[in-house]
């Protein structure tokens, strides 16, 4: 195996990703380019025989001579993507993987960070050769229905409170598809509203994601009205050749115990049946959500979150004054904190 030189690793891998139907849409080039932009991101290359068996996209930030690795915006997971070789066996397989990555691991030496942090596709199971290299890993989760072909089989492993609130909701709502990405922007943003804290991305950096993901046919907003057009929720979804993503949802504050947001939820796993085969609820932390999203039957899909820090110095206040620079539309909300 050999390593890649940086200067051509884009390019290899734009032509990777048209491609390569197993390199998930987070991690795809043309999502990297929306949410990091196009000079801010770059790519870790493994190759055999003339053919990328692994690859490591990443969000570069630099801050006072500083260089650390994040992820970007709206981005679940990207991290390390690897090539299996068909039908290895198992011992084989970690063998294999821990090659892979300790290609990956010295190729981020090279970067000269200060710090890394990045979370992986819940198919990555082994970090070991991260761990053994002095990488600290988190443990968060996702919700996902792994098998979209039968609704009805689907159905039947929704809680009954869920499919309850459901019926009530369509007995209030209506679904319909497409609204404009301003006014979705602005029901998202009701549910930061309501808990006293403003959107972590702008208008102008969504329109530009909604535009790209029409650009490549992967996008579908679903919002609820009642009869007189009046919009009470709206989510987002985006998906590749494997799996559909929740990627954003809001609802109108007085809205909120019509369960409309329960139906849009059914509505986009019926629609995401017919487009790609799994539906993943992008996982949360958060009991409240967490309870919401488990209720859908989803299987809960631990991933990890990798990170290194490789100065002294305390990463919590480099992180936090990148936030404030590279976010200012959260700096409100520092402001509304810090008078507290």
């Amino acid at each position: 195996m050999v390593k890649s030189k940086n200067i051509n690793n884009k390019f290899k891998y734009r032509e990777l990703c048209e491609k390569e139907k197993t390199i998930p849409i987070f991690s795809k080039d043309w999502w990297m380019n929306a949410v990091c932009g196009e000079n801010n991101w770059n790519v870790l290359l493994v190759e055999k025989g003339g053919q990328i068996v692994a690859s490591l996209p990443y969000f570069l930030r630099k801050r006072d001579k500083r260089r650390y690795i994040t992820q970007p915006l709206l981005t679940q997971t990207n991290g390390i993507w690897i090539k299996h070789p068909p039908n290895q066996k198992y011992c084989k397989k970690l063998a294999y993987e821990k090659k892979v990555m300790k290609e990956i691991i010295s190729q981020l030496d090279e970067l000269n960070l200060d710090y890394y942090n990045q979370n992986f596709h819940y198919s990555v199971t082994n970090w070991l050769p991260f761990y053994w290299k002095g990488f600290k890993q988190t443990t968060r989760y996702t919700y996902v229905i792994e098998d979209l072909e039968n609704l009805d089989d689907i159905y039947k492993e929704f809680d009954p409170n869920l499919r309850n609130d459901i019926k009530k909701a369509k007995r209030n709502v209506i679904i319909k598809q497409d609204c404009d990405i301003e006014t979705f922007y602005k029901i998202n943003s009701k549910t930061f509203e309501r808990k006293n804290l403003n959107v972590s991305f702008s208008l102008k950096f969504l329109e530009k994601l909604d535009k790209v993901c029409k650009k490549n046919n992967c996008s579908k907003i679903f919002y609820a009205v009642d009869k007189f057009e009046n919009i009470y929720a709206a989510i987002f979804i985006i998906w590749d050749e494997n799996m559909a993503y929740y990627l954003l949802g809001g609802a109108v504050p007085k809205h909120r115990n019509s369960q409309a947001t329960s139906l849009l939820m059914s509505e986009a796993i019926k629609y995401s049946s017919k487009v790609t085969k799994m539906f993943n609820f992008e996982g949360t932390m958060i009991e409240p959500v967490e309870k919401f999203f488990r209720a859908f039957g989803a299987i809960q899909k631990p991933y990890f979150n990798i990170s290194k820090n490789y100065r002294k110095e305390n990463i919590f206040k480099i992180i936090a004054r990148d936030i404030y620079d590279y976010y200012p539309i959260l700096r409100k909300t520092y402001h509304k904190i810090k008078r507290r």
